[in-house]
């Protein structure tokens, strides 16, 4: 594992990011004593929201063509 000090890891932090993402963790040291070990997190899965109220609500046939005339009649159109 790889050990930098403070400065070296403030002028190449997004290098240091990038490796310890591909799994190469490393520590920050100040004055070479061992401060913090920076590792890759294991995000959560986003939760998917597509179909979250499956089986809870029913949709129409013609749910499309609701209000058909009511809206045409506003604009003037003869259905």
């Amino acid at each position: 594992m790889v050990t930098v000090n403070i400065h070296e890891a403030k002028t190449q932090l997004s290098k240091l990011v990038d490796q310890a993402v591909k799994g190469e963790a490393f520590i920050i040291a100040k004055a070479g004593k061992p401060l913090v070990k920076v590792a890759a997190l294991d995000a959560p899965p986003v939760p998917k929201r597509l179909g979250f109220l499956a089986g809870e609500i029913a949709v129409p046939k013609d749910f499309d063509r609701m209000g058909e005339a009511e809206i045409a009649a506003l604009f003037g159109i003869v259905a």
